[in-house]
C-alpha cells in the first residue's frame, strides 16, 4: 500500500474542508430586519461533528457463557460552532426557527399560556425551521467527496456564547443537534440506515 506522498491521485480527508447547509434558510429573510438568509450554506459554521451512532447490545447468559447480540441503533446528538455575523444575524434567524416551530415567549406576567408547542413537523419544515441538515466534506478542488444528511433534525440546546472584557475573540453560537438517523453519501456509494 502507497504511503500519500507516493500516490498524487490520492489524499486524505480534511478536517478543515467542509461545508454545512438547512433548507431553512432558503425562504427568504429568516432574521427579520437583521439580514436575508437567502443562502442555505452556513458560511458562519466553523466546527461540526459528524454524525455518529452507538448499537445497543442484549445479553443472554446460558451453562455459564455469555453471549452478546446486536440491538437498537441510536443516532447521537451532534454540536455545531458558529461565529455570530452583524448580517445575516445567525441569534436572530436561529430564534426565528425556533418561533415559528410553535415556541411562544409571554409578553408579560399574566398573560394567557398558549396552547402552541413546539413541533417536530414543524422543525423539519423548510419554510418554518431547520429543513434539511446536510454536512458536506470537500476535497482540494471543492468536489463532495462525502455527504450527510440529517433526518428529523431539530435544536436540542442553543448557547449563544459569553460576553467578557478581557476577550477579543469572536462571539460563538454553540449548537445541539438532535435528529433520527443519517444518510451519508460518499462518491457514488450510498450508506444509509433508515428510511431514504
Amino acid at each position: 500500500m502507497a504511503f500519500w506522498t507516493q500516490n498524487t491521485s490520492t489524499e486524505p480527508k480534511r478536517n478543515f474542508r467542509f461545508q454545512v447547509s438547512m433548507t431553512g434558510l432558503n425562504d427568504g429573510d429568516k432574521g427579520g430586519s437583521a439580514g436575508k438568509a437567502s443562502q442555505q450554506v452556513l458560511w458562519w459554521a466553523k466546527k461540526v461533528t459528524k454524525p455518529n451512532f452507538t448499537i445497543a447490545e442484549g445479553k443472554h447468559v446460558y451453562l455459564g457463557h455469555t453471549f452478546y447480540y446486536p440491538g437498537k441503533v441510536e443516532w447521537q446528538e451532534i454540536s455545531m460552532t458558529l461565529v455570530d455575523p452583524v448580517s445575516p444575524n445567525a441569534t436572530a434567524i436561529f430564534l426565528d426557527m425556533v418561533a415559528k416551530s410553535g415556541y411562544i415567549i409571554p409578553k408579560k406576567p399574566g398573560d394567557g399560556v398558549s396552547s402552541a408547542t413546539l413541533g417536530k413537523g414543524s422543525f423539519a419544515d423548510s419554510s418554518k425551521g431547520i429543513g434539511q441538515v446536510v454536512i458536506t466534506q470537500l476535497n482540494h478542488e471543492g468536489d463532495t467527496v462525502e455527504e450527510w444528511k440529517l433526518h428529523g433534525a431539530f435544536f436540542k440546546s442553543l448557547k449563544f456564547g459569553d460576553l467578557d472584557y478581557e476577550n477579543d475573540d469572536l462571539s460563538n453560537i454553540e449548537v445541539g443537534l438532535r435528529y433520527d438517523w443519517a444518510e451519508c453519501t460518499t462518491g457514488a456509494t450510498f450508506f444509509g440506515l433508515g428510511e431514504s
